[in-house]
């Protein structure tokens, strides 16, 4: 299967550490799932499942404090909330003048593998493919095409996106420097629905770039 990368950048992002909820301070670079949720909004469907191999940091790692106004409470139906009696200003710590190259690739899951409660027929899943969704996914990354604005963490901070195609030329000079990022989120885990839990690996950069292909790392819950 196909590994496409995709190029994004945005002028702030926060990829929010989950030890730091409250005053939000967000990772050095992106995060897998952060990542994911980039090819997600480009193309999800319930026959394929997006896993991040590579991020590229392609401008330095420059940081920005500021302060703003969030509202401290989850509304929920039918009553909601008034804001007002909620807002709350809160610091964070968060990047500026962002750019990743992301590698990714999706598993294509059959029909019965899927989830219950998708109810689509035999019929419906006739047509289905890798090429089919390949195709779907590269057509819609070169038109800019997505079902969501992609964002860099919070969706306040909407990014741009382009696919990369053809040859791309080495990064020589060292953007930033290797070094150990410790421990990181990689994603949530939903076998089961009802309590998803957290999976952590050990980032590292190096060359420029951090190595999230899950088949070579090791990932804790």
């Amino acid at each position: 299967m196909n590994n496409w990368r995709i190029e994004v950048w945005g002028d702030y992002a926060c990829f929010t550490r989950p030890e730091m909820k409250v005053e939000r301070v967000s990772y050095d670079v992106m995060t897998p799932s952060a990542a994911r949720a980039i090819f997600d909004a480009i193309l999800w469907k319930p026959a394929i499942s997006w896993q991040i191999t590579k991020i590229e940091v392609l401008n330095p790692i420059q940081w920005v404090s500021a302060r703003r106004n969030e509202v401290g409470k989850i509304a929920t139906a039918p009553t909601g909330i008034f804001i007002e009696d909620h807002r709350q200003q809160r610091a964070g710590l968060f990047l500026k003048d962002v750019r990743y190259r992301i590698h990714g690739r999706f598993d294509f899951i059959p029909p019965e593998k899927r989830k219950q409660t998708q109810t689509k027929t035999e019929a419906d899943n006739a047509d289905e493919s890798e090429a089919k969704y390949a195709a779907m996914f590269e057509r819609r990354a070169r038109k800019g095409q997505c079902f969501h604005r992609p964002y860099l963490g919070c969706r306040e901070f909407a990014c741009y996106f382009r696919l990369v195609e053809g040859d791309v030329a080495p990064i020589t000079e060292t953007i930033n420097p290797d070094r150990d990022l410790g421990w990181m989120l990689y994603d949530m885990n939903y076998a089961n629905p009802s309590n998803p839990t957290p999976e952590f690996f050990h980032a590292r950069l190096k060359n420029n770039a951090i190595n999230t292909d899950r088949q070579t790392l090791e990932i804790k819950s």
